[in-house]
Parts: C-alpha cells; sequence; structure tokens
C-alpha cells in the first residue's frame, strides 16, 4: 500500500456561517492542495469535509497518516464514538442524536477503504503544513462571505 500524508483543516465565520475547508495530500515528493466552502455551515462540518474530501482524492486503498487540529474529528475516530454512533442509530450515549450523520457515514466508508491513522496538531502554531490548510480555509472562508 502507498503511504501518503494528509493535513486537513476547516475555517468558519460565525457558527452556523460562511466556512472553508483545505487539504495538503503528499505522496513521496508530490504534493496536491485542494480546498472548497459553503455559504452556510459549521466548523465541524468544514473539518470533517476536508478530511472525507482528502481520502476521497486517493485513486486506490493507502495507508494514510492524518492531520487535524480537529479535536471533533480526531477524538470521534480514535476514541471510538463515531463507530459507536453508527452501531446505535447515530445516537450518543446520552441518546441524543449525533450531529453531521451524513459526514460521518461517508467518512466511516472511506477509512474502511484506507488504514487511516488520525494525528491530533495543534492549530496555529509552528507547523507548515497545518498552517498551510488553515491559509486555504480562511481564504476559501472568505470567498463565501463575500457573497
Amino acid at each position: 500500500m502507498k503511504q501518503v500524508m494528509i493535513y486537513t483543516d476547516g475555517a468558519c465565520s460565525g457558527n452556523p456561517g460562511p466556512g472553508g475547508w483545505a487539504a495538503l495530500v503528499k505522496y513521496k515528493e508530490t504534493v496536491k492542495e485542494i480546498s472548497g466552502g459553503e455559504a452556510q455551515t459549521t466548523n465541524n462540518r468544514m473539518e470533517l469535509t476536508a478530511v472525507i474530501e482528502a481520502l476521497k482524492i486517493l485513486k486506490e486503498p493507502c495507508k494514510v497518516d492524518l492531520y487535524s487540529d480537529s479535536k471533533y474529528v480526531v477524538d470521534a475516530i480514535v476514541k471510538g464514538w463515531a463507530e459507536g454512533w453508527k452501531a446505535n442509530d447515530w445516537r450518543k450515549s446520552d441518546k441524543s442524536k449525533a450531529l453531521n450523520i451524513d459526514l460521518w457515514d461517508v467518512l466511516l466508508n472511506l477509512c474502511e477503504r484506507h488504514e487511516v491513522s488520525f494525528h491530533w496538531v495543534k492549530g496555529h502554531a509552528d507547523n507548515p503544513y497545518n498552517n498551510r490548510c488553515d491559509a486555504m480555509a480562511v481564504e476559501q472562508r472568505d470567498k463565501f462571505a463575500d457573497q
């Protein structure tokens, strides 16, 4: 399996409000940057969308080291919360309905296709890949804020 490194980030102005997402996908010496946004969304949806879109561009099953500054995304996968929500008809432990079910379902399916190791990275720190994703996500958010 090919070994791929992915960094992702999401940005939102207001919650909900205009948002952007971005990902940097690195395989060997090749780096691909992707980004997008929505006029009315939430930060968590943008964080999830960044991860999903990055994994979707992989043409074959890969081993992936995925870095995100979103505790929401990383913890839900690493701690098994998202799988638990799905197994419990998308209900959380307090019986309330999980949020962003549509995106979690897609992400869990992508994680079955690829061997993904999720890593949390501190946002707005000294990581150049995370900072690049943040800048791209903010640029996309600002495009939608101007609409």
